[in-house]
């Protein structure tokens, strides 16, 4: 993987779709490709209805518009699924400094599950007239897109299409509807420090600039938005499936002073899923890259070093983390 890009690609992925399997075999390697040498890619032709998104978008304006109290009465440290509202200062990324933005943070619901792990259970839904309806059905639609890029993936590894549908009966992947007011005083400079995502891959959509992602070279490349389109970027956990063939590269966003609103969608499997390397996706004679996670247990674990009502969990001992995670995306070369 050199990670020699300058720019980002885009992926017509209406042939997933196709009866043909040549088709599909023919979008799933331009996905594979992309995922090897970039972690990044733009897909069309997805299939989301354009009004589900601009529904999912007026419910966040309305929400954010509101009065910090009002907000607040559906704060995520009072969630059992890490789920609500989280303003500005409660997460902040190791080695970053806090920035300006806030969010709603929702999971799949699932009131049945409640207790049974930290990232399963009810949603929080704040009593907003239409909020739920719009996120639902936005969260349905990205979920179905997430189903297919899941099979497009897995062809372009030579794996079954089907490979990840057995991993996937409840994944608690997560869609943030986040807020980046207006900020007159702020400098074209890094925001949310440099990362990679903890699942398996995102789906995102934004309103604004901001995103860039870190090449092989140690360059910053603009990943502005692409109308209708989404943004697709490898998380830890496909990385560590693939054995590394799949990378997670790492990205960041600016401070701008402009409003603007983001949608990401972290696509992942079941809790309880076991993440290691695929034998086959192994060279003979080498060891694994990665070793054994449970995929929930490193979302989770991840989670809790951000936010500030688990890192005030851990500091009165009710969470006990991994001391050592390993390390994920490209190696930037000297």
């Amino acid at each position: 993987m050199s990670g020699d890009f300058d720019h980002i690609p885009i992926v017509d992925i209406r042939g997933l779709a196709s009866a043909d399997p040549a088709e599909r075999r023919a979008v799933a390697g331009a996905m594979g490709e992309a995922a090897r040498e970039i972690g990044f890619l733009y897909v069309c032709g997805h299939g989301v209805d354009e009004a589900l998104f601009e529904g999912l978008l007026d419910a966040a304006r309305r929400f954010f518009d509101q009065p910090l109290a009002a907000k607040m009465e559906s704060y995520i440290g009072g969630s059992s699924n890490h789920s609500g509202y989280v303003p500005e200062g409660e997460e902040v990324f190791p080695g970053g400094t806090i920035d300006r933005k806030e969010a709603y943070d929702l999971n799949l619901d699932l009131p049945e599950a409640r207790g049974e792990a930290p990232m399963l259970g009810p949603n929080r839904w704040p009593d907003l007239p239409g909020f739920r309806e719009a996120a639902s059905a936005y969260y349905a639609a990205v979920s179905d897109l997430a189903r297919r890029l899941f099979r497009g993936f897995a062809l372009a590894l030579d794996l079954p299409e089907d490979h990840f549908e057995p991993y996937r009966r409840r994944p608690p992947s997560q869609l943030r509807m986040i807020h980046y007011p207006f900020d007159p005083a702020a400098q074209d400079r890094e925001g949310i420090g440099a990362h990679t995502d903890y699942e398996f891959f995102t789906i995102l959509r934004g309103t604004a600039p901001g995103l860039e992602v870190l090449n092989g070279r140690g360059e910053w490349i603009d990943a502005p938005p692409v109308p209708g389109g989404y943004v697709i970027n490898i998380g830890d956990m496909l990385e560590a499936w693939t054995n590394g063939a799949f990378t997670a590269t790492t990205h960041r966003v600016r401070k701008v002073a402009e409003e603007r609103y983001s949608f990401p969608f972290f696509a992942t499997c079941d809790y309880e899923t076991v993440v290691e390397p695929d034998p086959r996706l192994v060279a003979p004679g080498e060891a694994p890259r990665y070793p054994r996670l449970v995929s929930g247990e490193h979302l989770f674990a991840q989670t809790a070093r951000t936010f500030a009502y688990l890192k005030a969990r851990r500091a009165r001992g009710e969470l006990v983390l991994p001391e050592d995670e390993p390390r994920f995306g490209r190696t930037v070369r000297a």
